[in-house]
């Protein structure tokens, strides 16, 4: 079985590929602090939830945008697993190529979310991964990678009232139904939200016209599915749209 993960700023996303089929997926914090071994125990009570077990594990896939917990993955699956991941960079063989100034600064996520939309949806495109950092990824026509845009997330904008302000408390994050919030609570519930997909519907917007055509519309990430319901931004939200694209990586990789 192929285990693929995304470690992103705060969290981890893990799902076990039995061939082509996901048999399950789980997120989890991204922490620092833990070390390799107790990566391993909380990895191994999530197995088995599908009755497996480390020896089931006959590969790895890895995206990380977290430098430092490279190195603590890398001894898990070593010392557990007993394999070497497949570590997602711009140098190993993709399908698509990525045309701008320093490729090797594109994000491990980013890769792999474009490589999936080219492979699964076609090009153009446009790719937003709604995250710690909202990003916003362009394929030409050819599926060439051709740039995009990186936004604060909305968790990120969020925590950033709570922590700058004195009295504006930290508030779920929820879809609104109005613009207008009766109370603080939902007024800045309503900022962040509707804010959001005004940042989204111009970014959207803008990046048509440059791509020209009429590049497909593809949301992910945590909070894909907050942003997708009731908004006729996006062609296609697809949550799961990494896990799919490391799986096709490491394909094409082996």
């Amino acid at each position: 079985m192929l285990l693929v993960l995304d470690a992103g700023n705060t969290h981890t996303v893990i799902g076990v590929f039995d061939g082509d089929k996901l048999k399950n997926h789980w997120r989890i914090f991204t922490d620092l602090r833990k070390t390799e071994d107790e990566y391993a125990m909380l990895f191994k009570n999530l197995l088995a939830e599908e009755a497996l077990s480390f020896t089931d594990i006959k590969a790895v896939a890895i995206s990380c945008v977290v430098p430092p917990l490279i190195w603590i993955l890398k001894k898990v699956f070593w010392e557990y697993c007993h394999v070497e991941p497949l570590l997602i960079n711009s140098k190993i063989k993709l399908n698509i190529k990525i045309n701008i100034d320093y490729p090797e600064e594109v994000g491990a996520d980013r890769v792999v979310n474009a490589v999936a939309v080219y492979a699964l949806y076609g090009a153009p495109a446009v790719i937003i991964d709604f995250g710690t950092a909202t990003t916003f990824c362009a394929l030409d026509k050819e599926g060439n990678y051709v740039g995009g845009a990186i936004a604060p997330g909305l968790e990120l904008a969020g925590n950033a009232l709570f922590e700058k302000t004195s009295k504006l408390p930290k508030v779920e994050l929820k879809k609104c139904d109005h613009a207008i919030g009766i109370n603080t609570v939902q007024a800045i519930q309503s900022g962040i939200y509707f804010g959001h997909l005004g940042l989204t519907r111009e970014l959207i917007e803008r990046f048509k016209k440059e791509l020209k055509g009429s590049p497909i519309v593809i949301a992910t990430g945590g909070y894909a599915d907050l942003l997708g319901k009731n908004t006729s931004l996006f062609d296609k939200v697809d949550p799961l749209l990494t896990l799919q694209g490391l799986k096709i990586i490491y394909n094409m990789n082996n």
